[in-house]
């Protein structure tokens, strides 16, 4: 029976494991710091058992690995790498969902030297994305076509009926990570030129689009450029990635990002200042808050921002309990606190290319798209699409059908025809669409932004 070990017990763990003790003859062991977490999800089911691991502690890190034929790192990414040096030291393969950093890439060839593989950005974006992008372009090229642009959005939303707040957007994490990825510089290729975005006017980038009835609005996700070789499209003339959002989200958050509340510069509270004191000190200014971004922003005193920012108790009067904070921080935590998602919510994933491809004496306009929405009281749509691709890749590598070596992502035929193939089977599935037509249309983001 071979044993997988799992490092962490987080959001996205327990579909793994489901998967994994559902589908095959595994032992799964967990490791995490609150032993509890683990005990938990496994519920003392068969062929598991729940590890105490301080990842921080080399010795029992590397003894948790060794006691394994395959490790999963769900940790957070700064800590891959060390644990991809032990499997590469004691020959065991490695999955991650996360993206390759290059001191990942540094390891490809030691990982191949031991005739193993390490299989990165397996999850949802980056995972899947990959996946249903690559099954298409590779189509195009094995029937003579040239792919012309390339556009693929991608985000984590409220399900329709979970949209009750103004701001369109919940948490079923920290909002930290959203809030810096707010701060991002993008980077994108359109009709043959690339176009540079500083992250101060990240928000002002934003175009409306409509996937399977969803109204939406997408706005660039970093920098789109490496996927042209990534992908071996060097021929098109666009290339996008941008995140989803409701309508409103962007003009929001540029607001945000203008008045500084995206900023890391720490502020003394001693426990004592309120929500609206806090914003003057933000703001350097005494006078009250609703003005000042008025005057600020050039917008009336009861526009959607500031009325968004009211309901969030950015103004309140209420005592804001910690020590010191960062504007970063107060915002994320009054988010945390008023954008959670409340009992049998659903969540929604929506993920959508958009390919024109040139066939000489045709053009052909094809789409992949999936929506998925979360379970009821159970597993989110989030956790399932970035943890079921890793689960169904391990297994596929311990039963010997993934024979790739070195640092990988899931972008050849081997491992994303099957992984998409057992996706489609548990529900999760990119719908392709194709149209001919005589002439290439332009794509949304060579529209007119949205106002």
């Amino acid at each position: 029976m071979k044993k997988i070990l799992i490092l962490g017990a987080g959001m996205v763990a327990k579909p793994i494991i489901d998967y994994l003790l559902e589908s095959g003859n595994f032992h799964v062991m967990v490791a995490t710091r609150t032993v509890s977490k683990a005990e938990k999800i496994l519920k003392q089911r068969l062929n598991t058992e729940s590890l105490q691991l301080l990842v921080d502690n080399d010795r029992e890190l590397e003894g948790a690995i060794m006691k394994a034929d395959l490790v999963v790192s769900l940790l957070p990414y700064t800590y891959h790498v060390k644990t991809a040096k032990y499997c590469i030291k004691h020959g065991l393969p490695m999955v991650t969902t996360s993206y390759v950093s290059p001191q990942m890439q540094e390891l490809d060839e030691d990982a191949r030297r031991q005739d193993i593989i390490i299989l990165n950005e397996i999850g949802l974006d980056p995972g899947i994305d990959h996946m249903s992008a690559m099954r298409i372009i590779h189509d195009v090229h094995n029937r003579g076509g040239k792919i012309h642009s390339f556009c693929s959005y991608c985000g984590g939303l409220p399900a329709p009926e979970a949209n009750t707040n103004p701001w369109g957007y919940k948490f079923s994490w920290s909002p930290r990570g959203v809030l810096m990825a707010g701060r991002n510089a993008a980077k994108f290729l359109r009709a043959g030129k690339t176009v540079e975005i500083e992250g101060r006017d990240l928000f002002q980038n934003r175009w409306p689009i409509t996937i399977d009835g969803l109204k939406l609005e997408t706005y660039p996700n970093r920098n789109s450029l490496p996927y042209i070789p990534l992908y071996g499209m060097e021929e098109t003339s666009t290339a996008y990635r941008g995140t989803l959002r409701y309508p409103g989200w962007c003009r929001t958050l540029y607001a945000v990002s203008r008045l500084n509340l995206l900023t890391e510069n720490e502020i003394r509270t001693n426990g004592k200042l309120t929500h609206a004191e806090i914003v003057q000190k933000i703001f350097d200014t005494t006078d009250d808050p609703k003005r000042y971004i008025s005057k600020a922003m050039n917008i009336p005193v009861d526009d959607e921002i500031i009325k968004k920012l009211d309901w969030l108790d950015l103004f309140s009067l209420e005592v804001y309990e910690k020590d010191k904070t960062t504007p970063l921080d107060f915002l994320s935590d009054l988010m945390l606190r008023k954008m959670q998602y409340e009992q049998g919510e659903r969540d929604l994933i929506v993920l959508h290319h958009d390919f024109w491809a040139d066939f000489g004496n045709h053009k052909e306009h094809i789409t992949s798209t999936l929506v998925d929405y979360g379970i009821p009281n159970g597993d989110s749509a989030m956790s399932r699409t970035v943890s079921l691709p890793a689960a169904i890749a391990v297994k596929l590598i311990l039963e010997g059908k993934i024979q790739e070596k070195g640092v990988r992502i899931p972008v050849d035929p081997e491992i994303y025809q099957p992984v998409l193939d057992e996706l489609e089977r548990l529900g999760i599935i990119c719908r392709e669409k194709t149209e001919r037509h005589k002439e290439i249309q332009p794509t949304v983001i060579e529209n007119k932004m949205s106002s």
